[in-house]
């Protein structure tokens, strides 16, 4: 079982800070990574964002309000406010508590980190103290020079819009008016619980101010965290007993600095100045004079001596604020969500049934309705099939030839935002392959090329007409032959089963299946891993990583999600079975085989029809639903895979229930190919898990310095390109886990600025 992490709910908040609520836009650790300087840059850009905004130019400032109104004097809203200053944009910092409230509320001494080192934030706040004191100076110093416009006192509750300002409401009835408001609160909202008896005792707190008030205590600090890692730390040496539990086996999320620094403490036993550390234990009860710890692994109830207990495990964000200013929360369901939804997923049903020539498919036809009736409609230029547009004329008939069509475009508009979105190498190329594949195999090939070239007398004979017998076979349809099998080119076995599950064996592409699913996608699996399938070739890949892309945060984390990924090894196993028994037919045609399977893949089952004596009248097939092509193909690979899009991410499919992945999952086993990770650059801001669209916890494998092997992975590129630090790079280990070779086509943005030259001044 591999690693399943969660990630925190926060405000949907886009790349440019703003939200769904016009004119608002956040700043600050609630719009992306929780470290100093991008809090600083992010404070610094939406501003500039704002400035360059036509409409605020456009108009004046009424009376009464403010440009930009600023909840928050942390790092982000003060950069904020200097960058007004310097657009001449009216301001106002509206501040509950005190200027850099969060850094005072640090404990004494707790070095800073102010990754990356080689970052240099734009804007006029600088930062570079590495110890809170220092840091704390640093920037009370600056704000005092810059004499900026901060409101104390002022706990904003929501915000509301009234016609052109936005309003700002306080917890006492106070209210700012304001072109733009920028909230840069931080994510410090309410400390998290633990919801155990004997959590609210006196001796039990959330925060750690001095460690020297600790000393000669036996001290309890929970979490793995760094907070937790550098608590135990200062208290031990501050000559506290400390004991340190942790739900995990080990310390893998602190700074490797931490913990290197709290292994040198580690003791065996409880001492003064020592830590004593208890792995994968939680609390079950805490009292007056002790606690009681439960061990995750043996179920067995821990009890140790205890004067004063610390819980370091994180605060929730303020998402209270957001709810009742209208802005969305991450994998939170309101009314109009699930109304998109519901309305969304029975487009889908109707779509996938029409093009499969269900009811609605066969309604269509009945009716004349649009394309059925695309004859009439066309002038007399479409009518011969041997010029291109009377091959156009004959396609233009089908449901599949629009599906395919639109499924190309919204590949190919997606694909080249993508490519402007995301600037890195490895997302040009792999967006180009993936388009490529779908717009000329996948489309122009089956739908216009091939049967303009068979139109024109290419297949009538010779060896390309023996090729076309065995590949496309002559059938009673406008186009003359089974073009459409031309997708078995691109989707192996078994995730397209049409060129397999045939009535009778179809050898050529038995012989390409059996090539492409046991030795070329081994062999690819082999070097660059599932994703050079998934991510590169695969055409519900390629509107996963264009369609999808603004949409993979989306993706459910956490153990039951994983475990729904078993529903794919399911259905390949059921397909496995399908074949075995369509060869069984194959070999006994006389045999129940047959029967079993046309009932089982496609519904069909035959009654023969008698008169009243008896007599054999005629033989009748009959339909029915319940089968692997409706149940798998058309509701799970159609109606779920695309109807989950905008809600769930965009591999619903991928990753629960296709056949193919649960094969190449087994082939990922003997793999080399793993996402390395540099350790010490790890700053545990779970970027690169929540933009995970399989669903990885990349952050675990990352804060243990360890390569990231997850059969889940398609190679996206999200989690290496995303990580702020530049952690993360594709690669591949030897069998001893030694990493032998790095990806060259460069993923990582930071790394692309870390090896590119400086700019000559």
């Amino acid at each position: 079982m591999y690693p399943q992490g969660t990630v925190e709910r926060l405000p949907v908040v886009r790349d440019d800070g703003s939200t769904a609520i016009p004119g608002l836009y956040v700043a600050g650790d609630l719009a992306g990574v929780p470290l100093l300087k991008f809090s600083q840059e992010s404070g610094t850009q939406v501003v500039r964002t704002i400035a360059q905004d036509p409409k605020l130019k456009a108009s004046a400032t009424p009376e009464g309000a403010v440009d930009v109104a600023i909840l928050g004097a942390g790092v982000a809203g003060v950069s904020a406010a200097m960058e007004c200053r310097k657009h001449n944009l009216s301001y106002v910092i509206l501040e509950a508590e005190e200027p850099f409230a969060t850094i005072a509320d640090f404990p004494k001494k707790k070095p800073i980190y102010l990754y990356p080192t080689e970052m240099k934030p734009t804007g006029d706040l600088n930062v570079s103290a590495g110890v809170k004191e220092d840091l704390l100076k640093e920037l009370c110093l600056q704000l005092e020079r810059s004499d900026l416009q901060i409101q104390s006192g002022f706990r904003a509750t929501h915000v509301e819009r009234s016609g052109d300002l936005l309003v700002v409401r306080s917890d006492s009835d106070a209210s700012i008016k304001a072109r733009r408001v920028i909230v840069a609160i931080g994510r410090t909202g309410d400390f998290r619980h633990l919801n155990v008896p004997g959590e609210d005792l006196e001796k039990v707190f959330h925060q750690l101010y001095d460690p020297a008030a600790f000393a000669g205590q036996k001290v309890l600090v929970l979490g793995g965290g760094d907070s937790a890692a550098e608590a135990a730390i200062a208290i031990a040496e501050a000559g506290g007993e400390v004991t340190l539990s942790y739900r995990s086996r080990e310390l893998t999320r602190p700074k490797p600095e931490n913990v290197e620094r709290a292994h040198a403490l580690f003791s065996d036993t409880p001492l003064p100045g020592r830590i004593f550390p208890l792995f994968q234990t939680t609390v079950k009860h805490i009292h007056n004079d002790r606690v009681d710890l439960l061990h995750s692994e043996s179920r067995e109830t821990i009890t140790i001596a205890n004067d004063s207990t610390l819980v370091q495990i994180g605060r929730e964000a303020p998402l209270d604020f957001f709810r009742h200013s209208g802005i969305p929360i991450q994998g939170e369901w309101r009314p109009m969500r699930i109304a998109t939804f519901a309305a969304f997923l029975l487009f889908c049903v109707w779509l996938y049934n029409w093009k499969a020539g269900g009811f609605f498919g066969e309604l269509w036809q009945a009716r004349g309705w649009f394309p059925f009736n695309i004859n009439t409609l066309l002038p007399d230029s479409f009518s011969d099939p041997s010029t291109l547009l009377g091959t156009l004329r004959i396609s233009l008939g089908s449901p599949a030839f629009y599906y395919t069509f639109v499924y190309s475009v919204v590949v190919t508009v997606f694909g080249i935002q993508r490519i402007r979105r995301r600037r890195t190498p490895y997302v040009k190329w792999q967006t180009i392959a993936l388009i490529a594949i779908q717009v000329l195999p996948l489309f122009l090939l089956p739908e216009i090329i091939l049967p303009w070239l068979g139109h024109n007398g290419m297949f009538d004979h010779g060896i390309l007409g023996g090729i076309a017998d065995a590949l496309f076979p002559v059938d009673g349809s406008a186009q003359g032959r089974q073009y459409w099998r031309t997708s078995g080119f691109i989707l192996a076995w078994p995730l397209f089963l049409y060129n397999f599950f045939t009535d009778q064996p179809m050898v050529w592409w038995l012989v390409i299946g059996c090539i492409q699913t046991f030795v070329l996608i081994p062999g690819m699996i082999y070097f660059w891993g599932k994703g050079a399938y998934c991510g590169w070739i695969c055409s519900c890949g390629a509107l996963a990583e264009t369609l999808g892309d603004t949409h993979r945060q989306k993706m459910p984390h956490g153990p039951f999600w994983s475990k729904l990924n078993m529903v794919g090894q399911v259905i390949l196993w059921l397909a496995v079975a399908l074949m075995l028994v369509r060869i069984a037919g194959w070999i006994w045609p006389h045999s129940v085989a047959g029967a079993i399977f046309d009932y089982a893949f496609s519904g069909k089952h035959y009654v023969n029809i008698t008169d009243a004596q008896g007599y054999y009248l005629r033989t009748e097939i009959h339909h029915n639903v319940v089968n692997y092509k409706w149940i798998v193909d058309v509701t799970l690979s159609g109606v779920i895979g695309v109807g989950f899009y905008f809600w769930y991410s965009g591999r619903v499919w991928c990753r629960h229930f296709c056949p193919l992945a649960a094969l190449m999952h087994i082939f990922a086993k003997f793999s080399r190919f793993r996402i390395i990770p540099e350790k010490k650059k790890c700053i545990s801001c779970n970027v690169c898990t929540s933009v995970c669209h399989q669903g990885i916890d990349v952050m675990n494998f990352a804060n243990r310095g360890i390569a990231m092997e997850d059969p889940e992975c398609v190679r996206c590129s999200a989690c290496v390109q995303m990580c702020p630090t530049g952690v993360l790079q594709f690669g591949q280990v030897d069998k001893d886990g030694n990493v032998i070779k790095l990806d060259k086509l460069a993923a990582s943005p930071v790394l692309m600025r870390e090896s590119s030259p400086p700019e000559q001044s």
